[in-house]
């Protein structure tokens, strides 16, 4: 083991400013020290030089007092103990260490339970055992320390390391979510309550008709955010399949299944998972060279992954883990790997309806508008994928094939299994919120309202339904006026005294805040 200095001292580190100078510690040290090939993580730990202790988005900053020893054992324990799990981080790191170091690191410390968690890991993530005796103890430690981050609540018992692995996930996909005050408030709303709250005593016809508007407007959505404009049936057929949400299991299948919904004709694309490289991106006008934002999962792994992204959202689902976090892992997860061809970001946004529905989270025959909201927030949901990607593309070889697409060249796999999904996470809850707090009930409202207005129109002019609704859509979209040609031709039979009392009460009844 190198015997060279581990800590620095710094100010700026790999482009990232820090609060106040100070000596960089844990994974960030570690990183940097065996020159570790993974983007920073979330957060770096600072020693600062000044008595006191605070966070920042990208800092954790601790009093002198919390220095670690100067040591591969030292700054592991800190990470550990102040960081959290980095699964990535350990991957990369065992690769990097010769098996003798290890096995004398965790010697170092063999039944403290810092060093029984390095144990487990190296043992979990290489799937390659040891040549160290089992423990005999009794005390089992969590892996995950829920202070630090979210775990599942019936984890596994390791007899040999004496750990409760409670990882939301398999050593095939194990994305982790760290606590923040953000989520943490989140969590304390318990938003699942308020959409009850939202819909209570709403009549049914008025619930069954704000179902229907709601899935037509996600599916909408979904297409905006991808710049398609589909056809009005297309769109319905689309907001159907997203209706069915939560009724059939998550399998290779369904998701084909699925694609083939979205995409409608194979004519011009490839169904099923892809079967050449991929990335989201741009091509140089001047010679067609890919500029990609984010280059997918090599198509070799896709298999593993998915199956593991499979067998986690299933886990997930059985231990009962929070469904707007789960939701979270897995969706984000498939759309980092980007599996298909084409419709990975309307197969994204329906795995979160998926599971948000499969863990009831959602109430029974109302789907979220997840897409709505994101759609609302889309400079913040860009940013939210950009998080993951730009900082990964200095860590994948590639290069440009014959029909300008792109083949990465080396081992990417462990980048999407591992990575830390809690700004993900935070986007999700926010887009939630959103729909609870807005979305629903102004359609809601909307439709109440609607209803006052047609039983008004019906009580006066008896017109057909579909007039009142061109009535009703007219006066909507020109701030309760009708325009000088809907009163020359649709509305033509309409008198202008008639025309000035429906607008005196299309005002009244949808009197905009």
């Amino acid at each position: 083991m190198p015997d060279t200095q581990i800590s620095q001292e710094i100010l700026v580190f790999h482009g990232r400013t820090a609060p106040e100078a100070g000596n960089l510690v844990g994974y960030g040290a570690l990183m940097a020290h065996f020159t570790l090939a993974l983007p920073l993580p979330r957060q770096l730990a600072l020693i600062s030089k000044k008595n006191r202790r605070y966070q920042q988005p990208e800092w954790l900053v601790f009093p002198p007092s919390y220095a670690p020893a100067d040591t591969l054992a030292g700054h592991l324990t800190f990470a550990l103990k102040y960081e959290g799990v980095h699964l990535l981080f350990f991957k990369k790191l065992f690769q990097h260490l010769p098996l003798t170091e290890v096995v004398a690191l965790i010697q170092q410390e063999y039944t403290g339970q810092y060093m029984r968690k390095v144990w487990f890991l190296y043992e979990w993530l290489l799937q390659e055992q040891l040549p160290l005796p089992d423990l005999t103890f009794k005390n089992y430690v969590p892996l995950l320390d829920e202070k630090l981050q979210y775990g599942i609540q019936t984890g596994l018992r390791s007899g040999r390391h004496r750990i409760l692995n409670n990882l939301p996930g398999s050593v095939a996909f194990c994305p982790l979510i760290c606590k923040t005050p953000a989520l943490d408030n989140f969590l304390q709303e318990k938003l699942d309550e308020k959409i009850g709250q939202v819909l209570r005593g709403v009549h049914k016809d008025v619930l069954s008709r704000t179902s229907a508007f709601l899935l037509l407007k996600d599916s909408k959505a979904s297409f905006s955010i991808e710049g398609e404009h589909p056809t009005q049936s297309r769109a319905v057929r689309w907001g159907q399949a997203i209706g069915q949400a939560g009724a059939r299991p998550l399998s290779k299948a369904e998701l084909l299944r699925l694609q083939q919904q979205v995409i409608g004709s194979s004519r011009f694309t490839a169904l099923g998972y892809r079967t050449a490289g991929g990335f989201v991106g741009e091509h140089d006008r001047s010679n067609g060279e890919p500029i990609p934002d984010h280059i997918s999962a090599r198509w070799q792994d896709l298999e593993p992954l998915m199956e593991g992204l499979l067998s986690a959202a299933q886990l997930l689902q059985k231990a009962q883990f929070h469904p707007v976090l789960a939701a979270a892992q897995i969706a984000f997860g498939f759309v980092f790997l980007h599996p298909l061809v084409d419709g990975n970001g309307r197969l994204h946004r329906y795995l979160i309806h998926h599971l948000l529905a499969a863990m009831r989270f959602t109430p029974q025959g109302i789907i979220f508008p997840v897409s709505a909201a994101i759609l609302e927030h889309i400079t913040d949901y860009r940013q939210v994928l950009e998080a993951y990607s730009h900082p990964l593309l200095d860590f994948i070889e590639w290069r440009t094939t014959a029909d300008h697409n792109v083949e990465v060249l080396n081992d990417t796999q462990d980048y999407y299994q591992y990575f830390d999904a809690t700004p993900q996470a935070e986007f999700l809850f926010q887009c939630v919120a959103y729909t609870i707090s807005h979305i629903i009930p102004e359609e809601v409202a909307y439709l109440q309202k609607y209803d006052r207005m047609k039983a008004w129109l019906d009580d006066r002019f008896q017109m057909p339904d579909k007039t009142v609704a061109l009535l009703i859509q007219f006066l909507w979209q020109g701030d309760g006026l009708l325009s000088a040609l809907a009163r020359t031709k649709e509305f033509a039979a309409l008198t202008p005294e008639e025309v000035e009392a429906i607008e005196a009460q299309f005002r009244l009844f949808f009197e905009r805040e």
